[in-house]
């Protein structure tokens, strides 16, 4: 792995530094980030819920709030469709919560991915619709490319609303009031442009909360909107959109509200998950913990499991389905850990030369592979698409790296396919099993001319380099301001020159090994490195060592702790 820094001016870092009232290490890591005046860094460092944007600054916020406030006053039935991942299901829970404060009964359906396929499809809407029709239908985390199923809805006389995110292939949806920012990009920079789903949600509840406290509704002024920014955190961190602009205030206050969350849905999925709210919740929390478990269901069973798990004030309810979704969690990751196996020997044999990976297996569960494409992705720095049998069909989903857009990449070889859909870096596809070969040499090409003919090997990127006397509360202290990290704010990667290693790491449970060095003041560090008991940096050699450090809470202790990104024999 190649290793990347370039410095900046120490002039510059020095002004940033006396500018913003930061230390040097931070004004680094904010120029970094783009932020070279004081006051933008000063927004950024302490972002605030009285920053968020007018919500009728959004495209169709105002028509879609008028048509909520007419089905409020008319008690209108409403059925809500919302996709079955966490962006989904948290944008459900979130608008169904909101009317129901208002005496509405709101039904709610989330697609059955094995009998529905992805989002607004029609044997989901037939489903919904089994119940009698509703006067209004919102469709929540799809249905922006959805047109000829929002025909067959208006053609029974039934209102659409959509909110989503993913872009579009073809014109805009007509016959709907449709919120997506980047549908509808009038050439601003609006600081809402790459919200998710209940991101947008939130917005729309926003405006018709203002919309009501107008007109004097007694309800609008009891709902605290800001008790409902634990379902935003989750979606908004889950869903991987950048953390910046209104998604970094959104995750940043979000989780703050997730760690006292009065849901006991919430509650006891933390309690299963090890994830404890007397620690500081942090985005790998509901990356690696909360949010697997919420998309466990959607994967094996039925995601409607999760919404009800948000909304239901029933103890025991909770408890139960919290342990539900946690055994699905289990049994996801068996089969994922078996399919990931199988698509790397695959890869290896078959597909090594390929800049682009397309594979499929005949006994892979569709709901697991956008998982296993994301491995394959990181393992091989390729984009990679996974494809699981669902009858004749092939269906699965892709991730891609970096400087690789898979929606402009598939909009050049879809031909093949009779469905995809998503963002640059995840999509889902869906083709004929007699197709598969015909795609993969189309997505190979395609690959091969958007990259110029190949992609460079796997970088990684130093944020500034510090010495080991460096580590402690004052370090920790920036690195908690710049929280939290994910997409968009990339958590800083701090390189460490000439570090001798006095012990021979100590490896545990066969993949990962911990360290410890010292400081040179008689102080020990301790880190550790994941998966990486192959590569065992030397004992009395200086090493330089790239970490990221963080809070480990252990046995009620707040340890800090390094881990291991990669090492190499210092010059």
């Amino acid at each position: 792995m190649r290793w990347i820094y370039q410095p900046f001016p120490p002039g510059e870092v020095d002004a940033l530094s006396r500018g913003a009232s930061v230390s040097p290490v931070l004004a680094e890591l904010l120029l970094r980030a783009g932020l070279a005046d004081a006051a933008r860094a000063a927004k950024f460092l302490h972002p605030a819920l009285s920053e968020l944007s007018d919500p009728f600054l959004v495209h169709n916020v105002v028509a879609a709030a008028d048509r909520l406030r007419a089905a409020i006053a008319g008690r209108e039935d409403i059925v809500v469709l919302g996709d079955y991942d966490v962006d989904g299901v948290s944008s459900t829970a979130l608008l169904v919560s909101i009317l129901r404060r208002f005496g509405l009964h709101p039904r709610f359906i989330v697609p059955r991915r094995m009998e529905d396929g992805y989002g607004l499809s029609r044997s989901a809407i037939d489903r919904a619709l089994e119940q009698g029709k509703p006067s209004l239908f919102v469709a929540l985390d799809c249905g922006t490319n959805s047109h000829d199923e929002i025909g067959y809805l208006r053609a029974q006389g039934i209102d659409v609303i959509v909110v989503d995110h993913h872009r579009s292939k073809e014109e805009v949806v007509g016959q709907a009031i449709l919120i997506n920012p980047h549908v509808h990009n009038n050439g601003d920079d609006g600081a809402w442009r790459d919200l998710c789903t209940v991101g947008l949600v939130f917005k729309l509840a926003h405006g018709l909360l203002k919309q009501l406290r107008a007109e004097n509704h007694p309800t609008a002024f009891e709902i605290k909107l800001r008790d409902s920014l634990d379902l935003v955190a989750l979606g908004t961190v889950a869903d991987l959109v950048p953390l910046h602009g209104e998604n970094r205030i959104l995750a940043r206050q979000g989780l703050r509200i997730l760690q006292t969350t009065r849901r006991p849905g919430l509650q006891a999925l933390m309690q299963v998950a090890g994830v404890r709210p007397e620690n500081e919740i942090m985005p790998v929390d509901v990356s690696f913990r909360l949010g697997p478990r919420i998309n466990a269901s959607g994967r094996l069973d039925d995601a409607s499991l999760s919404v009800e798990l948000m909304l239901s004030d029933d103890a025991d309810f909770c408890n139960e389905t919290a342990q539900r979704l946690n055994e699905l969690n289990r049994e996801r990751q068996d089969i994922e850990r078996q399919i990931t196996e199988e698509a790397e020997r695959l890869v290896e044999g078959k597909y090594a030369a390929d800049p682009g990976i397309v594979l499929y297996g005949e006994s892979w569960h569709p709901g697991v592979v956008g998982i296993v494409a994301g491995r394959v992705s990181r393992k091989y720095n390729r984009p990679c698409i996974v494809l699981g049998n669902e009858g004749e069909q092939a269906k699965g989903s892709g991730r891609s790296v970096d400087g690789v857009s898979l929606v402009e990449v598939l909009g050049t070889c879809c031909e093949h396919l009779l469905s995809w859909g998503g963002h640059p870096m995840a999509i889902g596809v869906s083709l004929a099993q007699c197709h598969i070969d015909d795609f993969r040499a189309r997505f190979v090409e395609s690959i091969r001319n958007h990259t110029g003919g190949g992609l460079n090997g796997p970088t990684l990127d130093i944020a500034t380099w510090i010495t080991p006397r460096e580590i402690g509360e004052r370090l920790m202290g920036d690195i908690c301001a710049l929280h939290p990290f994910g997409q968009g704010n990339s958590e800083p990667v701090f390189g460490i020159r000439r570090v001798t290693l006095q012990q021979r790491p100590d490896i545990f449970r066969g993949q990962h090994f911990r360290f410890n060095f010292d400081d040179g003041t008689g102080r020990r560090l301790f880190g550790v490195a994941w998966k990486m008991a192959d590569n065992i940096p030397p004992v009395g050699v200086p090493i330089d060592m790239a970490v990221e450090i963080a809070w480990n809470y252990y046995n009620d202790r707040k340890l800090l702790q390094l881990e291991l990104i990669d090492w190499r024999e210092s010059e």
